[in-house]
C-alpha cells in the first residue's frame, strides 16, 4: 500500500477510471452481440448507428484507440452489407 497521500489519491482515480472503461467496453460488447443476433436488417442498421456512436465516444475518451474503433466499425459495416446481399 502507498505510504504517501499522492499515491493514495492516484489509486482512487485509477479505480474510478477503470470502472468507467469497463462499463464502456461492456456496453460496446453487448451492443455488438445484440446486433449479431438480431433478426431483421432494419434492426441491425438501427443498432449499427448506436454502436458507431458508442465506439466514437470510447475513442474520444481514450478507452479504446481511434484505429481500433475504426476497424470495428468497418467490420460491422461489412457484416451488414453481407447480410443485405
Amino acid at each position: 500500500m502507498p505510504q504517501h497521500k499522492s499515491p493514495e489519491k492516484r489509486m482512487k482515480t485509477d479505480k474510478k477510471r477503470a470502472a468507467r472503461n469497463n462499463y464502456v467496453k461492456r456496453t460496446i460488447k453487448t451492443l455488438s452481440k445484440q446486433m449479431h443476433t438480431s433478426g431483421t436488417i432494419e434492426e441491425k442498421e438501427k443498432m449499427l448507428s448506436q454502436l458507431y456512436s458508442q465506439l466514437d465516444k470510447a475513442a474520444k475518451k481514450g478507452v479504446i484507440h481511434k484505429r481500433t474503433a475504426s476497424r470495428r466499425k468497418a467490420r460491422l459495416a461489412d457484416i451488414i452489407n453481407k447480410s443485405k446481399a
